[in-house]
């Protein structure tokens, strides 16, 4: 058997002090803000509580919710699109994708230029899901904001918008340039002046 130098030895005592529990509190003494990080994780933990009860009807998670919030956005994001807002990978995607597919939230269509190309739309079932999932979140976001006047509100867009990376803040309410009013039918317009993949 090896010998163990006094270097790689252990110590009792520091042993000791790693396993013996910490009874101080934890406070902006370190120079993290705690406040704000404790309030992110309550209010994304009640902000997420309703859709969840509506998904879990569905045998659907979060991810499912994601997916149907930026196809309904985004009508005619593509696969690839989709994939690089939600920085996720194509595996995980595609069983979340499929299951929207198959139970009719979402409808897969190839694109008018690319074959290969798969554009996501929501059907009717799809847009009356995201809006009984947006409808409870809509909610408290208005009762929270309830005693805000606009630049109140202002703050908080500047706030929730800066705690997105730069580089990922230009996908913040991006939408395919189609207009409302254009016709499915032609294709006109669909994945232009977009990033193709």
């Amino acid at each position: 058997m090896p010998e163990t130098s006094a270097s790689t030895a252990r110590n009792p005592v520091q042993d000791d002090n790693r396993i013996a529990p910490v009874r101080t509190v934890m406070s902006g003494e370190e120079g993290i803000d705690f406040t704000i990080i404790e309030l992110l994780f309550f209010a994304y933990r009640d902000f997420t509580s309703d859709p969840d009860q509506i998904l879990a009807q569905y045998d659907f998670g979060r991810a499912h919710h994601r997916v149907v919030h930026f196809v309904n956005r985004r009508p005619g994001l593509t696969v690839a699109e989709l994939l690089d807002v939600l920085k996720i990978t194509k595996q995980s995607l595609a069983r979340v994708l499929k299951q929207l597919i198959d139970t009719g939230h979402i409808v897969q269509v190839q694109g008018p230029r690319d074959r290969r190309q798969r554009e996501l739309y929501p059907t009717a079932k799809g847009r009356a899901l995201l809006l009984a999932l947006a409808a409870p979140q809509s909610r408290r976001i208005a009762r929270a904001l309830e005693d805000s006047d606009v630049a109140g509100r202002a703050v908080v867009e500047r706030f929730l918008r800066n705690m997105v990376n730069p580089e990922s803040r230009a996908q913040i309410g991006k939408a395919p340039p189609r207009g409302v009013g254009d016709s499915d039918a032609d294709g006109g317009g669909a994945g232009e002046n977009r990033g193709e993949g």
